[in-house]
């Protein structure tokens, strides 16, 4: 969650904001803010669909 909320503040967007982006609730994304729980691989893209970049580009190293 550490890497979304990153990728979210970044771009000035609230919870609410990101769950109309990536269509998805916004119960779901409190579910996973509040448990701190690894979201579904079919969550996490539309995520980054919603941040508009890809699985592999969310899973890269910064270092890189």
């Amino acid at each position: 969650m550490e890497k979304i909320d990153e990728l979210r503040k970044e771009r000035g967007w609230s919870v609410n904001y990101l769950a109309m982006e990536s269509e998805l609730t916004q119960s779901t994304l409190n579910n996973l803010y509040s448990r701190k729980s690894d979201p579904k691989i079919s969550t996490l893209r539309s995520i980054c669909n919603a941040f508009g970049i890809t699985l592999s580009e969310f899973f890269k190293d910064d270092e890189e």
